[in-house]
Order: structure tokens, then C-alpha cells, then sequence
């Protein structure tokens, strides 16, 4: 089976111009691929096409398919073409211990039993299973959180080579049709509590490709560092040291100003770091002492979010900024912190931006919507009931934002500053992975398989 146009040329460079992109907004209505986590740059948004408003698995209205995928993978599906990759861990035990919900016990699964990591390569017009690869088998070095899985980085792809990063187990890059091609073991990445280091709660953080270089994250317990590696053989580009407790986010890349950044989040130490030599450019302390979401790029502004111990804060940052661009205490604002609210954070989910408004769900369901420039507040109101928890990052498009609780809810707001709750469609499952947009279908990862839905299909 050929798929030549995995690896044609101007697909690269397509993709490569759609990242250099300042602004994180709608891509061209050609553009289907969903690279990475939430998409290019974790934007989370795919226009060109109508996306369902409703959908119904008993009846099978407006779901084009099902696959099961075996296993725990808090991993979100990525697209290229009409291929849809996944990846999964099975452990050695028939029905492992994977409690979703509001809660807050910190302590990990013991399953010491033999494990499998796959990566699923899926048809994503029929969910037909194209391929699978074993990627590694044997004991996880870590344990992990009984809401965590060993297969939560989402993958990513330049339409050439795949990537899996399952953190002590190693980052594996493949061909398009899952052949090895180079693996770097980074040794024990540790992402357990800082406070109670035996709770060991599995890595998160996914990698992400911008041209030919691999960005990854590594905020473990010790050894932490924010690294640049060559896609061509996964060797280092340059590595810079990082003093933060474990965190889990993914990186972003700015490329819109003089200075292309990458931007993680953290607890000691949110910065931007020059994409070329890895040199610290701005830095901040002080907020949420366990960092999951992701840094969100919209122009030349960032929004960095966390939540979790003495603080939750919101901030929009100015991508000009420099050097130490801490808050002073009780202040909300300074050059380079354009607007923040201390207690609006979110604990796991990523923001959205869309049109002109910025959208930040919190892991208690509480949804606050912001104008993105003046950071002034259009609304605060719950989805659900207060009883669920919300850990997968929203997407967007067709002027529709998608939330999906751990309950199985994925609720369907119409965009813009006003609340309106258009559709509740339930899974009959959790949802802690993102949905993935591509060509007008939207690609949702329940706890044991991946539904494709759509409008009129």
C-alpha cells in the first residue's frame, strides 16, 4: 500500500510555513493535518468545514465509526493526511486500576507487571486499523497516577516521521508506516509530586516538531531541562537546564517576532527560551505548583495558565518580554504581563482562542471567557454540575467550542462573548484525551476507543 503523498515535499513545506505563522488562528480550509497536541501549536482550532452540533452513538447519528484501541493512553489522536495516529500501554493486568473524577488522592498504581506501548496507525475515513507497532515491552520504570496512563504525551508528525514519547521508556521515531528509525533514552524521567516524591504520577509532556528540530520538555524530579533535538536522528541540538518541580505541559513555538521562542510552563520557572541555542530570553515565578497546560500562542501574546497549591493564575504575557517579568505581589500587571487574574487558573485543561476571545475551562467545569487584547471578563459560568472533573483541552471551529468533561459529556458552545450551551452529547465513557479536527470530523478518545463524528455524515 503506497502512501506517496505522506512524504511529498511541498506537505513539509506547507507545514513548515503554517508554523511560522505568528498567530495561532484558523489554517488555510486545504490544511487537515492535526500534527501534534491540539493540533498546530496547540491552537486547537480547524476551520473550512461544517462540524456537528449533535451526535448520538445508540442511533449512530452523525458517528462515522469506532475502533477500540486496547490499553490506557491518555494520549490524544494526531492527524496527517488520512492517516489517524494513536498511542496505548496494556499492562500485564486484564482490567487495570483507572479511576477518572473529582478527587484528590496522590498516590500511585501499583502494577509492576510487563507492559506493551503501541502506537495505532488508523484509516481515518473507516477507523480500519492500517498498522500497529509493538514499540517496547517490559516493566514501567515509573508507577503512575490512577487517573494517569503510560501513554499520555500525544505523538506528532511532519508528514515524514512520527513521533512517540513515552517518557523513562524512551522517544521513538518511526517512517509513516511505523518503521524505527532512531530512539533517545533520556534515562528515569521521574514526574512525581514534589511534595511527596513517592507518589510518582507518569510523564506528560509532548513532543512537538518545528522544521527539523524535536522541542520536548523534561520537568522531572531531578535533572529537569527544555531540549532541541534533530528530527533527522533525534541527536541534541542544544540542551538548557531547568531548576522547576515536575510539571506536564507541552512547549509552544512564537515565531512572530525577532526572537523565535520556545514557551513552556512551570511553577519556579515559566520562560521563553531562544529556539535557536536554547539561551533563557524571560522568565516568571509564582502560581500553580502543579503545571499541566499548555502555553497558548495567539499573535504576539502568550497565555499561560496553572493552578493547584496557593495559586491559579491567568496570565497574558507580551512575547517581547525579557528577563524576570515576575508580578509584584498583588499586582495584576507590568510591562510584559499584559492582564492576569490570580485565581481563574486552570489545573489540567489548555485554553482556546478564538476570534477575539480567549476561552479557559477549569477543572471544576467553570468555563471564563476573556477579550483577548484588554483581558476584560465576558462571562464565568459552570458546564455541568460541579460533580465532574475537566482535564481534556477544548477545540474549535465551524464558530463551535467543544468541551469534554471526564464523565463522557462533550458539551457544544456556540463561539463568542456571550454563553450558550448549543448540544450535550455523552461518549457512554470518560474523555480525558483532546479531540482531534480534521476535513469537518471530529475524532474523540473515549477510555477504550476512538469515535469519529461529523456533520450529516
Amino acid at each position: 500500500m503506497k502512501h506517496s503523498h505522506h512524504s511529498c515535499r511541498p506537505s513539509v513545506l506547507l507545514l513548515s510555513l503554517l508554523l511560522a505563522a505568528p498567530a495561532a488562528g484558523p489554517k488555510a480550509a486545504t490544511d487537515t493535518n492535526w500534527p501534534s497536541f491540539r493540533g498546530h501549536n496547540a491552537a486547537g482550532v480547524a476551520e473550512g468545514f461544517p462540524l456537528p452540533v449533535e451526535w448520538d452513538l445508540a442511533t449512530s447519528k452523525n458517528v462515522l465509526w469506532k475502533t477500540a484501541i486496547p490499553g490506557l493512553g491518555n494520549s490524544s489522536p494526531i492527524v496527517w493526511g488520512d492517516r489517524l495516529f494513536v498511542s496505548t500501554a496494556i499492562s500485564g493486568v486484564a482490567k487495570p486500576e483507572w479511576k477518572p473524577g473529582l478527587y484528590g488522592d496522590i498516590a500511585s498504581v501499583n502494577d509492576a507487571t510487563p507492559h506493551r506501548w503501541i502506537v495505532y496507525c488508523l484509516d481515518k475515513r473507516t477507523g480500519k486499523i492500517v498498522w500497529e507497532r509493538t514499540v517496547l515491552t517490559g516493566v514501567p520504570k515509573v508507577k503512575r497516577h490512577p487517573k494517569s496512563t503510560h501513554a499520555n504525551s500525544t505523538m506528532a508528525t511532519d508528514g515524514r516521521r512520527l513521533l512517540a514519547f513515552f517518557g523513562s521508556e524512551g522517544l521513538h521515531c518511526f517512517d509513516m508506516n511505523g518503521k524505527p528509525l532512531w530512539s533517545r533514552d533520556f534515562g528515569l524521567l521521574d514526574s512525581a509530586y514534589f511534595v511527596a516524591p513517592d507518589a510518582q504520577w507518569e510523564f506528560g509532556s509532548s513532543p512537538v516538531i518545528y522544521q527539523d528540530m524535536v522541542l520536548i520538555q523534561c520537568d522531572v524530579l531531578k535533572g529537569s531541562f527544555v531540549a532541541a533535538l534533530k528530527l533527522e536522528d533525534g541527536t541534541d541540538i542544544w540542551r538548557t537546564p531547568r531548576e522547576d518541580v515536575p510539571t506536564w505541559g507541552t512547549p509552544a513555538v512564537y515565531t512572530g517576532g525577532s526572537r523565535p521562542q520556545v514557551i513552556v510552563n512551570g511553577f519556579r520557572h515559566i520562560g521563553g527560551y531562544d529556539l535557536k541555542t536554547g539561551k533563557p530570553l524571560w522568565q516568571m515565578k509564582g502560581g500553580g505548583d502543579i503545571p499541566a497546560p499548555t502555553p497558548l500562542v495567539s499573535g504576539d501574546m502568550v497565555f499561560i495558565t496553572n493552578a493547584h497549591g496557593q495559586m491559579a493564575p491567568f496570565y497574558a504575557v507580551r512575547l517581547a518580554a525579557s528577563g524576570d517579568i515576575s508580578l509584584a505581589p498583588n499586582a495584576t500587571s507590568n510591562e510584559f504581563v499584559a492582564w492576569s487574574y490570580l485565581r481563574d487558573g486552570s489545573y489540567m485543561a489548555t485554553p482556546i482562542v478564538y476570534g477575539d476571545v480567549v476561552f479557559n475551562c477549569r477543572w471544576n467545569g467553570v468555563l471564563n471567557a476573556y477579550e483577548l487584547t484588554s483581558g476584560k471578563r465576558l462571562f464565568q459560568e459552570r458546564l455541568g454540575a460541579g460533580t465532574t472533573a475537566f482535564t481534556a483541552s477544548a477545540v474549535a471551529g465551524d464558530g463551535k467550542i467543544y468541551i469534554a468533561s471526564e464523565d463522557g459529556e462533550v458539551y457544544v458552545l456556540k463561539a463568542g462573548p456571550t454563553f450558550q450551551v448549543l448540544a450535550t452529547n455523552s461518549m457512554a465513557e470518560s474523555i480525558l484525551a483532546s479531540p482531534a479536527i480534521s476535513g469537518g470530523v471530529i475524532y474523540i478518545r473515549t477510555a477504550s476507543r476512538i469515535v469519529a463524528v461529523a456533520a450529516g455524515k
